[in-house]
């Protein structure tokens, strides 16, 4: 599986009493790594609803392995998962400087009509979109 890749460096407001990344600040890396790659194909927030659709996250799962400390460079690694339903799932890899992994996760995105109607299938818009970033994944 190929990543795209998003850089940060974790900020003095992100370190909790014990010196360490606060664990919901990962949730919200996650994001960024999300929106990086998912706006290059039409399938950011946004885009979902210029295109009439809505991507609630469904579930979220996060494994923590090693923290993260103040001005670390990270680098958020960002995938799409092939699947047969109408969700979009995101796979993440936390990554230090030292290459590391810090933390792992996926979030899964249902594909609601703007009403809030689950979708069974994606449809061709978003289908066209996803298979293009697939496919930029997929070299």
């Amino acid at each position: 599986m190929k990543y795209h890749e998003t850089k940060i460096t974790v900020r003095f407001n992100e370190i909790d009493a014990y010196r360490v990344a606060w664990h919901g600040h990962y949730v919200a890396w996650m994001e960024i790594g999300r929106n990086a790659v998912a706006g290059q194909f039409g399938l950011d927030a946004e885009q979902l609803v210029a295109a009439g659709y809505l991507g609630p996250v469904v579930a979220l799962e996060l494994k923590f392995l090693r923290p993260a400390r103040f001005n670390d460079e990270l680098t958020i690694k960002t995938s799409l998962r092939r699947s047969q339903t109408a969700t979009l799932e995101f796979v993440t890899i936390i990554v230090g400087s030292d290459g590391k992994k810090c933390a792992t996760g996926t979030t899964t995105h249902a594909l609601t009509d703007m009403e809030g109607v689950l979708q069974f299938q994606l449809p061709p818009v978003i289908s066209e979109r996803v298979n293009r970033l697939l496919a930029s994944l997929e070299l």
